[in-house]
């Protein structure tokens, strides 16, 4: 398909497969936080995964599916492709093994502030990502944003900070011994961390995937979607074996897939296919549909954590919930008319992991 091609199908009106985008982000989004918390929460602490294993498991997958895809797209020609855009040309794939590394810091202490944070709290602050991602652009890209979107970062800012502490802290004290005890405090500084991961690593990616390349003064074609994804699945992969055997202790290593239970396989699942969604928002999706899907996807996230694992949210925490989903959405979309009395600059995409 050509770049004109796709730009047309991009911008031209495609509103039932964005709102299947946005149905799948949210769906996507919502159980995988669910589903984690539940899967490092539910068991004694002798049948926990380890998290550098599902790390790796989840790439491996990635990497499977994004061969799969690119295969199809190559017309069957995934190893002349992998030979053209690893093989001839090792450095510019060695780019990707920047964003690869921050990725799985940022997948690894997810996990960790999954362990420590009721699924409301973690979807709401792991929020501040977007506000992380447009400094980082403004640094990086040299990009603008109006005064309308930094009024929205500072709302955000300043919800996310009612929603910390709005937070009911049950007192509870369990008897089970066996259960791994929460910290408020390591949740919160692993989320936060995992944003400044995700901000860098989105920017620089999309600088990448946006830097035009040539050789011997002759522009290339840009590197598919799906061969980038393969290269940062393939340096994920060997990042996190190297952590892996790196992993020392007196404790005896677990042997790998232990712990892997039916949840934990779901999981993987969840978050391989969401890798990929990712890339095909980027590709023909808008700020207006991440911004409803991002906002959309903390209601259902809260909703069902209430349902299923009895949190108790204050009155506090809902009103910094309102302010955090109100200044997401109008930060990606204009505002209404009667409120607006100039035209807003375009925002232009931000391409967060």
């Amino acid at each position: 398909m050509s770049p004109a091609k796709a730009e047309k199908e991009t911008t031209g009106p495609v509103s039932g497969f964005k709102l299947l985008l946005l149905t799948l982000m949210v769906i996507q989004n919502s159980s995988a936080v669910l589903l984690g918390r539940y899967a490092r929460t539910s068991v004694p602490k002798d049948d926990l995964f380890n998290v550098n294993h599902l790390v790796l498991v989840t790439e491996v997958a990635k990497l499977i599916l994004s061969s799969i895809l690119e295969f199809h797209a190559t017309n069957g020609g995934l190893l002349n492709s992998v030979k053209e855009n690893i093989l001839d040309r090792p450095l510019s794939a060695l780019k990707i093994s920047i964003p690869a590394l921050l990725y799985l810091i940022q997948n690894t202490l997810l996990y960790v502030a999954l362990s420590n944070l009721a699924a409301p709290i973690f979807q709401v602050t792991y929020q501040a990502k977007l506000a992380t991602t447009a400094v980082v652009s403004v640094i990086m890209l040299n990009r603008r944003y109006n005064l309308k979107q930094w009024i929205c970062l500072v709302v955000l800012s300043l919800g996310v900070a009612l929603v910390v502490l709005g937070e009911k802290k049950e007192e509870k004290q369990e008897e089970e011994s066996d259960k791994p005890s929460q910290s408020l405090t390591v949740g919160l500084i692993s989320v936060s961390t995992a944003c400044i991961c995700s901000a860098l690593a989105g920017v620089y990616f999309e600088k990448v995937l946006k830097k035009g390349e040539s050789e011997n003064g002759v522009a290339r074609a840009p590197v598919s979607m799906w061969m980038r994804n393969m290269q940062l699945s393939i340096f994920s992969i060997i990042i996190g074996a190297m952590q892996g055997l790196g992993q020392g202790g007196d404790e005896e290593p677990q042997p790998y897939f232990h712990g892997f239970n039916a949840c934990v396989w779901g999981l993987v699942a969840l978050q391989a296919g969401g890798g990929m969604l990712v890339a095909a928002v980027i590709k023909y999706a808008d700020n207006v549909l991440k911004g409803l899907a991002t906002g959309v996807s903390v209601v259902v996230g809260t909703t069902f954590s209430a349902v299923f694992f009895g949190t108790i949210l204050t009155g506090q925490f809902s009103v910094g919930a309102v302010m955090i989903l109100v200044s997401v959405y109008f930060f990606s979309n204009e505002l209404p008319k009667f409120l607006s009395g100039s035209k807003s600059v375009e925002m232009a995409p931000m391409l967060p992991r």
